[in-house]
């Protein structure tokens, strides 16, 4: 399980897992000693709170995937700063993203030769939950973006 946690960042550590019927969820924490302001670049040693974050990810032996990560927020100690706390993020997640960029590949991938409603289907069954409107959504974002 570790190395599938170091795929998405080489921050993370693996902390433990379930596996459920249809469903494995895979516990993570950060190791970073710092987060960066994403407003103004600062960087903070100085935890503000911490709290669970959970995303969707690529399914592992057949299941859907859900990472619980535990995530921390920081404060900004810059004066010029608007903001006086951040929370930290990852590259492999858009900001307040429920899914991996590498699951929206997917997810595009596959309703790209199929209707939304059938890949939504498909999807649900075994790779992760996503609805017909979502699928849409992904397509159209993924035409409109540079």
């Amino acid at each position: 399980m570790d190395e599938f946690i170091k795929e998405l960042d080489a921050s993370l550590d693996y902390l433990e897992h379930e596996i459920t019927e249809n469903e494995v969820i895979i516990y993570v924490a950060s190791n970073r000693k710092s987060g960066s302001c994403p407003y103004c670049g600062c960087d903070s040693m100085r935890v503000h709170s911490r709290y669970e974050k959970s995303f969707q990810d690529l399914p592992i032996m057949g299941k859907k995937t859900k990472v619980i990560i535990e995530n921390r927020k920081f404060f900004c100690d810059n004066p010029d700063c608007t903001f006086t706390t951040f929370a930290e993020r990852f590259d492999f997640l858009k900001q307040n993203g429920k899914k991996t960029k590498r699951l929206i590949e997917k997810i595009i991938d596959i309703s790209l030769n199929t209707s939304s409603i059938a890949a939504s289907r498909t999807l649900k069954g075994g790779i992760a939950d996503v609805g017909k409107s979502t699928i849409c959504n992904l397509l159209k974002k993924r035409h409109t973006t540079p």
